[in-house]
């Protein structure tokens, strides 16, 4: 296989405290992988800034200017992680042969992408990076872990266990991905039904050496939510089975009142009847919040509104001053 030209593709949002650091340990990586002939001399480290309010575009600008194999891009605002990763993804590919996408905390590990590149050297189009372990978590960031995986997958939904979004992928398999048109991503479900030949790299994760975590448990419940709504029809399916088992019971004790009546035996009633609008109105009120969360995906579908908008392309402007000294010169 040809020396293939390697993009990282880095999403930020107010990483002005993070990104001196990730710079040095990716050009160290770029250098060190170049220099042993595994990638290309092109291959370049594309910043995403996801609308940061902090000074991380002017950071990225900086490093753009003193060292050629740093570009960016700059999103028009802050359209959240999976559409900035989104975005540096469809920018990439252009220039890319294959593309590793991570996070700019250098949480995953970076010497993992020796393992990804023997993998794509056996033939993989897709390599996910996958934690070894989870020792670092706390017990309930284990715990909640390792519950939504099996839901996932319980509701039908393919997934990595154990996988973010540290991942390789090939020109083509972002290229399938682009035919992806809904608006509600959840790249980690969406990434394992291209097909593609696939394999994992495990790796221990680090902490994070500056800033602090852009997903607080609010993100985290809602990103949760995302990936099972965008991915799978089960829970309006369980609803309905809900309904119908509730419907069982109501008729079991509608007869079981009756056979009450029929003896002579009077019943109360107060309780019951109290409970039972309870507890149908709850479950009335919880089914139509689940089905309204589809409906409202449904509703973001049919506008078919841009899932981002790129401000600045650090690299596209090079090339118009390019264009444009090459023209005064003729």
């Amino acid at each position: 296989m040809e020396t293939e030209t390697l993009y990282f593709v880095i999403p930020c949002y107010n990483e002005e405290e993070m990104l001196p650091l990730t710079a040095r340990a990716l050009i160290e990586k770029m250098d060190k992988l170049i220099s042993e002939g595994r990638i290309a001399p092109d291959s370049k480290v594309l910043f995403v800034d996801d609308g940061s309010k902090d000074r991380t575009w002017e950071l990225i600008e900086r490093l753009h200017r003193s060292v050629p194999m740093f570009t960016g891009i700059k999103l028009s605002r802050n359209r959240g992680h999976q559409n900035a990763l989104l975005a540096g993804l469809m920018t990439a590919k252009e220039h890319a042969d294959i593309i590793v996408s991570m996070d700019a905390d250098l949480q995953d590990d970076i010497d993992a992408v020796d393992g990804f590149l023997d993998k794509r050297a056996e033939g993989c189009d897709i390599v996910y990076g996958v934690r070894s372990s989870r020792e670092k978590d706390t017990r309930f960031k284990r715990w909640t872990a390792r519950t939504y995986y099996k839901m996932l997958a319980r509701l039908g939904v393919d997934i990595i266990y154990d996988h973010a979004d540290y991942r390789l992928m090939s020109r083509r398999a972002v290229e399938a991905l682009e035919q992806f048109d809904e608006v509600n991503l959840f790249l980690r479900g969406m990434v394992p039904m291209l097909g593609f030949k696939s394999d994992t790299v495990s790796y221990v994760r680090n902490e994070r050496a500056a800033g602090e975590s852009k997903y607080p448990l609010k993100k985290m419940l809602s990103f949760a939510v995302e990936g099972i709504t965008s991915l799978s029809v089960k829970p309006i399916r369980l609803i309905t089975s809900l309904g119908l088992i509730v419907f069982l019971i109501s008729l079991a004790m509608l007869i079981y009142f009756f056979v009450l009546w029929c003896i002579g035996k009077t019943v109360q009633g107060w309780t019951t009847t109290v409970v039972s609008v309870w507890a149908l109105g709850g479950l009335q009120l919880l089914a139509i919040g689940v089905i309204g969360e589809y409906i409202g995906k449904i509703y973001l579908e049919t506008k078919h509104r841009p899932k981002f908008l790129v401000d600045v392309d650090l690299d596209e402007e090079d090339r118009r001053k390019e264009e444009k000294v090459n023209n005064q010169k003729h």
